[in-house]
């Protein structure tokens, strides 16, 4: 006859549950191999049907063929979606911490307007026809805006919510001037509808050299601010009482924040809703500390963004849908569904 083992016997023999670090550490693992898999994915498929074989030999032979030609053309591409999805990823993490807003994305604080209304004046007024030369308009437009945003909001005292309005408000007189421009100049706007879709298209290896160094320190600048913005997100009291420097926090995540996402808006054009999406569906399962929220969002961000870039490719072959309008088209109901079930859990 069989007898069952005590209560405590059993406790004692049954395997220990994961740790929640354990978890995070594997979901980490398991989201760089679906990055992996993506970028493999927007090198291997195009809105060209190549054979495989070809994608092959263009990666590993260049050999000046037409398929290694467009291969190349493809690599720099995804190199281009790595960078920029992972700096619109991380500053909407950034930007949603420090304004304690888990709704807020990069344009929350006029820095995609003060890139397009840089680019829209490089063409317009001083006949810039070329990426590499929007390249630094449309980065010292976002710095610009980013600055003034920080003075307007308070500078030293400024607190998430005159950041978000100083923000809001410099975006819309923005966005007017951009309209207004763009009306009167047919030659700007027929220039400027391309780019203000937001595109991998364009990507050269010119232009990941020039944004690349940006991103860099940007990101890095982010992930120190880890710790800090955790303590800034539970209020400014309890963050003194921890012994963070809210000022220098804060300036060091609006400069980070600007960085990033000026760079990725200067390579790309403005992409909406990546910034948003991501560090919002992260928290859900990180949890608020934003430790694990910025190296997810630096990982899933990127294959978000090239996923919607390859989708775009597939679906209007032989031509393309950029992966600007891609983004908005998901990311629209996304938004929809985040905002009520914020509005849910508040009642």
């Amino acid at each position: 006859m069989l007898v069952d083992s005590p209560p405590e016997q059993r406790a004692e023999t049954a395997p220990a549950p994961p740790t929640r670090r354990a978890v995070r550490v594997f979901g980490l693992f398991v989201s760089v191999v679906l990055l992996l898999l993506v970028a493999l994915a927007s090198i291997a498929i195009g809105a060209k049907s190549l054979p495989l074989g070809d994608v092959w030999h263009g990666l590993f032979h260049d050999t000046g063929t037409y398929a290694d030609i467009v291969v190349d053309d493809r690599i720099s591409r995804t190199v281009l979606g790595l960078l920029a999805g992972a700096a619109l990823g991380l500053s909407g993490a950034v930007l949603q911490a420090l304004t304690r807003n888990p709704l807020a994305d990069p344009g929350l604080l006029g820095i995609n307007a003060g890139a397009s209304a840089a680019v829209v004046t490089a063409i317009t007024y001083f006949g810039v026809t070329s990426l590499s030369g929007y390249v630094w308009f449309a980065f010292a437009g976002a710095a610009v805006v980013g600055a003034l945003v920080w003075f307007l909001g308070g500078s030293r005292g400024a607190t998430p919510v005159r950041l978000a309005l100083a923000g809001t408000a410099i975006s819309a007189a923005l966005y007017g001037y951009l309209q207004a421009v763009m009306i009167m100049d047919d030659a700007a706007l027929s220039k400027m509808r391309f780019w203000t879709v937001g595109s991998l298209a364009s990507a050269t290896g010119s232009t990941i050299t020039q944004v690349a160094p940006f991103l860099a320190v940007g990101t890095v600048v982010s992930l120190l601010l880890a710790r800090p913005l955790n303590a800034v997100a539970m209020g400014d009291d309890t963050a003194r009482a921890l012994g963070a420097n809210l000022n220098r926090t804060r300036a060091l995540a609006m400069l980070s924040a600007t960085v990033l996402c000026g760079a990725a808006t200067a390579a790309c054009g403005p992409i909406v809703f990546v910034g948003l999406m991501v560090p919002h569906v992260v928290r859900s399962f990180t949890g608020p500390d934003l430790r694990w929220i910025l190296p997810y969002a630096t990982i899933l961000s990127p294959a978000l963004l090239l996923g919607a870039d390859v989708f775009g490719r597939l679906i209007a072959r032989p031509a393309e849908l950029q992966v600007g309008i891609v983004t908005a088209v998901l990311g629209g109901p996304v938004f929809i569904f985040l905002v009520r079930r914020r509005r849910t859990a508040q009642l």
